[in-house]
């Protein structure tokens, strides 16, 4: 049965796609349930019906004479209608972002050893990268190590006297910063003065899509900007952790000497008899992985910044505290590992 009706109202019907408005005099053909045709002035649309159902209020406008139609309610059928994909719970699942940076760390652990093995390390950004972790982080290297030297004397001093066991002072000393000061130390100032840069200049290359240039030009981005400050950071930390420790060892001597009236001699004396080559060897072990953890974090954050400024200035802040993490995590690894058992290196400066 055809049923047809003419009116001169404004019409609005609206699909998935979009809406169409008529504002003159149209023709509405209904032929079945399941057509819908609108014939006026040239124009012929046709819709499988239903669409979507829509109740409409006329009110009548005094301003022009044409009656206006404000939508007041909609109401969709999906019954016969084309119908996006079903969607289920990973649809608009994501991972929390502590997950896949995770992930991102090994994944890029991964690629920058493939990298150094296969040999495709670009070796003048590298040379650049070990200026900026070596010497020109000695000096705030040195000062750190020379004052947690002097607490540290200070405390060990003042209890090892009271206990007669002077000449047992350097020994401590000396086992005190070889195996844990000094690369702690060393790492954690690393961590703040370059990995924090490593993460903000990842970070704003990234949301800058200045690594998306690199691939455009040719250039893999892991060989230009992780794996320079990789192999920089790794080679740099075991010197650093080196002199450190010889700072941190003169300014306990000379603290102990100039206020305690504990020599020098007795000090070093003690230290030499206590130190062992494998306390220096674990000490540069401990900082080369150290260094390998704050630039591969570091990195892993920064290439995977988004929100602009303020992602950036958050993966700066969480690459830092992640590394300290990291760091503190695998001292307590490695120290285990190196020394277990009950230890003898004291009854030779007793």
């Amino acid at each position: 049965m055809r049923a047809a009706s003419q009116h001169h109202l404004m019409y609005y019907f609206s699909s998935r796609r979009g809406s169409c408005k008529f504002h003159q005099t149209i023709k509405l053909g209904v032929w079945n349930s399941n057509q819908i045709s609108f014939t006026g002035r040239g124009q012929s649309l046709q819709f499988p019906a239903p669409i979507c159902k829509t109740r409409l209020f006329v009110i009548s406008n005094t301003d022009d004479g044409y009656a206006c139609s404000p939508l007041l309610e909609e109401e969709r059928n999906t019954n016969n209608a084309p119908t996006s994909e079903p969607e289920t719970f990973f649809s608009e699942w994501s991972p929390p972002s502590f997950l896949w940076r995770g992930l991102s760390i090994l994944v890029l652990a991964g690629q920058v050893i493939i990298r150094i093995l296969k040999g495709k390390v670009h070796w003048g950004n590298t040379l650049e990268q070990l200026e900026r972790v070596g010497p020109k982080s000695v000096g705030v290297c040195l000062l750190t190590s020379a004052f947690v030297g002097m607490a540290l004397t200070i405390q060990f001093v003042r209890e090892f006297t009271r206990l007669g066991l002077n000449r047992s002072i350097g020994g401590v000393l000396a086992l005190a910063f070889s195996r844990e000061l000094s690369p702690v130390v060393t790492s954690i100032v690393i961590a703040g003065r370059i990995g924090s840069a490593f993460a903000a200049e990842l970070g704003t290359m990234q949301v800058s899509e200045q690594t998306d240039t690199l691939r455009v030009l040719g250039s893999n981005p892991i060989d230009y900007l992780v794996t320079p400050q990789v192999i920089a950071s790794s080679l740099a930390l075991p010197f650093l952790t080196l002199m450190c420790f010889t700072i941190g060892m003169a300014s306990s001597a000379l603290l102990a000497d100039s206020v305690y009236g504990i020599s020098i001699n007795i000090i070093l004396d003690s230290a030499q008899r206590v130190l062992q080559s494998w306390d220096i060897i674990s000490a540069m072990i401990k900082s080369q992985v150290f260094g390998m953890i704050i630039s591969i974090v570091s990195c892993a954050w920064g290439v995977t910044t988004i929100g602009g400024a303020k992602g950036v200035g958050e993966s700066t802040t969480s690459a830092v505290v992640i590394s300290l993490v990291g760091i503190f995590m695998a001292d307590f690894a490695l120290s285990y590992c190196f020394f277990q058992g009950a230890g003898d290196s004291l009854k030779n400066c007793v």
